[in-house]
């Protein structure tokens, strides 16, 4: 049997919310409210800056029973439109990226997240795909409902 590593692991969902762009953008962009849509998230706090570009958050959450740390790092933040969050721990870069388009009924959010493994974690890859298709699957449904109700 032969490995074959496959670079990073994409997982993209879109998020069809009644809420003006604006509002979706401003709650969003405060990556401290991963606690009330990321199912996963145990908590998050800014460590640094101010919420705009470069800001820093600690994230605590748990996956495959476990809980796991990263820093998250603010990499992007256009007004209304993206936004875009590096997180890195010793075995993980988690790329979340948040694309926000105005539509005739509200705000779409494409939100794409990469898992790039590090480590053995490159070799375990392929096992992770299920579990962290249902993270974003639980992502998904968090923030629809914390999104329909700001």
């Amino acid at each position: 049997m032969a490995w074959v590593l496959v670079p990073m692991i994409t997982l993209q969902r879109t998020i069809s919310v009644q809420q003006p762009v604006e509002r979706v953008f401003t709650y969003l962009s405060d990556f401290t409210t991963t606690t009330e849509w990321d199912p996963g998230t145990v908590r998050t706090t800014r460590i640094k800056g101010d919420g705009g570009v470069g800001s820093e958050y600690h994230n605590t959450s748990r996956f495959a029973g476990r809980e796991t740390e990263l820093t998250y790092v603010t990499e992007e933040l256009v007004p209304n439109e993206r936004i875009a969050l590096r997180g890195e721990n010793k075995s993980v870069v988690s790329r979340d990226m948040m694309d926000l388009r105005s539509t005739t009924t509200g705000t779409d959010v494409i939100y794409t997240v990469e898992f790039e493994f590090k480590g053995v974690g490159k070799y375990l890859q392929p096992l992770l795909r299920l579990p962290l298709k249902k993270l974003a699957d639980d992502a998904e449904q968090g923030m629809q409902r914390a999104l329909a109700a700001i």
